[in-house]
């Protein structure tokens, strides 16, 4: 894993002060503003979170379960999602029939709004006609199948997708009994060279069910260009609480001994991960974690937390909701809220989150949380940083009378010449990707790995992500 800090520093601050801070290596990556990486000084401005707005669903609604997956394809969408053989079936009426009769169903779409349901030919049930289903009577996994594309190189085509599914079997009488007669649980793993066409790839779990208590989530892995390993957040009680585990593995088969992640608050239970990389910034994690207030009835919503390449930890930054159970009873229905695993851009400025029931929200791109300045005015101070490229490149939105300068300075604070406060161009408008320029032009490329710190002046005006190019 590249690291992203470097070269321990000791720095004169504005006003005189001394501090010690890392110079921090972002070259040429796409940075949001959703933690504090790079924050080193607000002065008049906050990080504020931004609420995905509500829109039209995805057509036909998807009347998916409560861990559904959306892949994008070179070619389309592809939309997992968990189906029952009887509609309305409950565990409590049966915990081995209630599994045996889950199925992983699909759609797939070309520009992941509209959507079909393929006649695939693979498994025929007369509840389900229309022939979508992918995966059938492989036990416990379709109650949380859950595939990914892997995008390591190198990777033989038949194995081009991949997956996990399966749970743990609790110790009481009846699941015991199955263990018995049907082997151990933990998370199996599957390959695909379509995402349609499923095998099994060991017969064993390849997640022993020891680990997990007792995986009935969504658990998630990816391949991390990052960490160039296969990487897993799954389902872990944690003090009496549910919460996130993580391993790591080169071969999808041998997993790392897990780690416990620091994600919840006092008394919080975190009923899924949905970790997973960022797709305009792969480096950055992203998780839409459902909460979950069993003496409130199970009513959940969807938090935002972010993670990094390697940590232990998840920074909540943010700890209010990003997607409330909204208005009318069906959204404060028991464990009604689960966002689907993968956020994909769905329009020239927009990206888009699934939720349970084919609930669609958006957000601008990279608009999870920005730096936030009132009309009144204030200023934003990086850490000391160094970059690859020649020009600053911003996402940011402005008011009529809002606008954004950017001033470059040295790592002791000292604007540098040609790129002070007075020789910036005042910045308005919205846009997703504005190159900064001062009166000299826009050209950095004499700063290149050196030190320096940005700050920005802002009136009325939200910074959402910086990338040098």
């Amino acid at each position: 894993m590249k690291a992203f800090a470097s070269c321990l520093v000791v720095i004169a601050g504005l006003g005189g002060h001394a501090w010690s801070s890392e110079v921090i290596d972002i070259g040429s990556r796409r940075e949001l503003f959703v933690d504090r990486l790079l924050v080193g000084e607000l002065k008049g401005t906050t990080l504020r979170l931004h609420s995905p707005q509500p829109a039209p669903p995805v057509s036909p609604p998807r009347p998916n379960g409560h861990y559904a997956t959306v892949l994008r394809a070179p070619d389309r969408f592809q939309f997992y999602y968990r189906g029952d053989k009887v509609p309305g079936a409950h565990w409590r009426n049966g915990w081995e029939a209630y599994h045996e009769g889950e199925v992983t169903l699909y759609a797939e779409s070309p520009d992941g709004i509209r959507w079909t349901e393929p006649k695939l030919g693979l498994f025929e049930h007369p509840t389900f006609p229309k022939g979508n289903i992918v995966l059938m009577d492989e036990f416990l996994v379709n109650h949380n199948f859950t595939p990914f594309i892997d995008t390591k190189p190198g990777v033989p085509e038949a194995e081009r997708y991949k997956a996990l599914g399966g749970l743990a079997y609790q110790p009481h009488p009846e699941h015991l009994e199955v263990r018995g007669r049907r082997g151990p649980g933990g998370l199996n793993a599957y390959v695909s060279p379509d995402g349609i066409h499923w095998t099994k790839w060991r017969e064993e779990p390849v997640i022993p069910e020891e680990w997990g208590k007792y995986f009935d989530s969504q658990n998630y892995a990816f391949w991390s260009e990052s960490e160039q390993a296969y990487v897993c957040y799954f389902r872990r009680f944690i003090g009496g609480l549910r919460g996130i585990a993580r391993t790591t593995s080169q071969d999808f088969i041998h997993w790392t001994p897990y780690v416990e992640m620091q994600a919840n608050l006092p008394g919080e239970h975190l009923y899924t991960a949905c970790t997973q990389p960022y797709f305009r910034a792969p480096h950055l994690y992203v998780a839409l974690p459902t909460r979950f207030m069993d003496k409130r009835g199970a009513a959940t919503d969807i938090l935002f937390m972010t993670t990094r390449p390697g940590a232990t930890h998840y920074d909540r930054e943010f700890t209010e909701s990003l997607i409330r159970p909204g208005l009318g009873p069906d959204g404060w229905a028991n464990r009604a809220n689960y966002a689907a695993i993968g956020i994909h851009q769905t329009g020239e400025s927009e990206m888009s989150i699934f939720l349970t029931g084919g609930r669609r929200y958006t957000l601008r791109l990279d608009g999870f949380a920005s730096v936030n300045a009132p009309l009144a005015g204030g200023e934003f101070l990086t850490k000391p940083l160094s970059f690859s490229g020649r020009e600053l490149e911003i996402n940011y939105s402005t008011s009529a009378a809002g606008e954004v300068r950017v001033e470059l300075q040295d790592a002791a604070g000292t604007p540098l010449p040609g790129f002070s406060l007075e020789e910036a161009e005042p910045i308005y408008g919205d846009h997703l990707a504005r190159v900064v320029k001062w009166k000299g032009g826009s050209d950095l490329g004499a700063l290149a790995g050196k030190p320096v710190r940005l700050r920005f002046v802002m009136s009325d005006a939200d910074l959402f992500s910086i990338r040098f190019r």
